[in-house]
């Protein structure tokens, strides 16, 4: 975990297909880019941004999401993803994210808190709920 501080950022690109848009995740029936398809293009941001920063055997977990999703984004337009580490207390890591569409229009933002966790301790603890 040495080097996870401030600063870290990722940004990924992500055409809206037929499979994003809230009729097909039954979020909604309009053929849009998907909120739920946005906040996991955000989520996957935030663990591109730190990925070769953690130490072997950690890995992060989602534990708060606020995300504003603020313009519809049809089939065949690209989203342009950015999650920023803003802050590492302890465990939990705090990141800005945004999304914009090709112009540059700004169609998503919030902040996603991540938790560090041991991978194989956070699987054993899981499996035991079933």
């Amino acid at each position: 975990m040495s080097g996870l501080a401030a600063g870290l950022w990722a940004r990924r690109r992500h055409p809206v297909t037929d499979a994003d848009t809230a009729t097909a995740l039954g979020s909604g029936d309009v053929a849009v880019l998907a909120t739920p398809r946005l906040l996991a293009w955000m989520e996957a941001a935030t663990t591109a941004a730190i990925a070769d920063e953690l130490t072997p055997g950690r890995t992060t977990v989602g534990t708060r999401v606020e995300v504003d999703h603020l313009a519809a984004s049809p089939v065949g337009a690209v989203v342009w993803v950015r999650a920023d580490l803003l802050a590492v207390d302890g465990r939990a890591l705090t990141f800005a994210v945004t999304a914009e569409d090709g112009s540059g229009r700004r169609v998503g933002e919030g902040r996603v808190v991540r938790a560090i966790v041991d991978r194989e301790r956070f699987l054993d603890r899981a499996a035991q709920l079933l």
